[in-house]
């Protein structure tokens, strides 16, 4: 049998994504969390396929738009990239809000505001649009906050590190310039694809968390490399590591979010202020701490991210069940 699914390709500040825009699964579901869940258990040969090589790579990242379980939203996202299907996910819904809009597949009920339900919860949106092109997005994201401090681990390479998890709509470790880490400089890409998986697997024989509110949102699933920044106008620099061997070429949403909280933690970011984020290549998202809040007791914050996304092409991709890589592969 063949699969088709059509799709929009495109790019948040470097990172890919793919929308997929037809050939969507039936999801069960009374919220769009259920609905992740029922992706992950039932179609996650699809995920694969569409994610992994040949026909993907190993950043791959996009998502399905569907009608929202909530009354309050304006549409709905379950993601997808090689790491899995992410409860939040930053740039890949700047890419999906900026591809449905100016693809007229989204329809929003007030020109330059959205809401959407992602699995980690409801995200508000703003946008910028002039003709076609949708100029900018703005996600205020779900609480956020820095769930442990002081993880210590030695890491073969490194040696002793201190490691601080952060959530941000996904759990990070964050691993701060010291003694084992001198800085992004000091790592080649290839260091951070080698020694990623390691802090990672440490830090997850130390510590599971579990979102205080939903327990299907659990696991330490990336790992943030922070740094100073390049230039005199942003505020910090990161590569952030997931799936099995991917950096995100973007500076992350969720990542940011979690490094925002981890800052207001630390008492080095205070409500109001701006955080310009920059990637591994040095592209920008602008971050702000929009609001304190509390997350079941947890002292948080309401971050906001705000990127702009590229559409590459049109993609209609098959996936045969016949086929001797139908669900993908990866040479890790």
């Amino acid at each position: 049998m063949r699969h088709t699914f059509f799709c929009i390709d495109g790019h948040t500040a470097g990172n890919p994504v793919r929308l997929v825009v037809g050939g969507h699964p039936q999801l069960a579901g009374n919220s769009l969390s259920d609905m992740r869940v029922c992706f992950m258990e039932q179609f996650d040969w699809i995920r694969k396929g569409l994610m992994f090589e040949p026909r993907g790579h190993d950043m791959m990242s996009g998502g399905f738009i569907y009608p929202p379980k909530d009354p309050r939203a304006d549409f709905g996202v379950v993601f997808i990239e090689t790491s899995g299907c992410l409860p939040m996910c930053g740039h890949g819904s700047i890419g999906i809000i900026t591809f449905g809009l100016e693809h007229g597949l989204i329809q929003p009920k007030t020109p330059g505001k959205l809401v959407m339900e992602a699995p980690a919860g409801l995200i508000e949106v703003s946008y910028q649009q002039q003709g076609q092109k949708v100029e900018w997005v703005k996600l205020t994201n779900v609480p956020s906050y820095l769930a442990a401090e002081d993880i210590h681990i030695d890491i073969p390479g490194c040696g002793p590190l201190t490691v601080d998890v952060s959530y941000g709509g996904n759990y990070y470790a964050i691993v701060e310039p010291q003694a084992g880490y001198a800085g992004l400089d000091s790592l080649s890409a290839a260091d951070v694809l080698r020694l990623s998986p390691l802090v990672r697997a440490a830090v997850r024989e130390q510590f599971q968390p579990v979102h205080p509110l939903n327990p299907a949102i659990k696991g330490v699933s990336h790992v943030l490399w922070a740094d100073k920044p390049a230039s005199a106008d942003a505020h910090g620099r990161n590569a952030v590591f997931y799936g099995d061997k991917a950096i995100d070429r973007s500076p992350c949403g969720t990542g940011t979010s979690a490094r925002m909280a981890h800052l207001v933690a630390k008492g080095r970011l205070a409500v109001g202020d701006t955080f310009v984020h920059e990637s591994y290549i040095k592209s920008r998202f602008i971050g702000r701490v929009e609001a304190a809040t509390e997350l079941a007791g947890h002292p948080a914050i309401i971050p906001s991210i705000q990127g702009t996304a590229y559409t590459t092409g049109f993609n209609q991709i098959w996936i045969d069940d016949d086929e001797p890589f139908a669900e993908g592969f990866q040479v890790v």
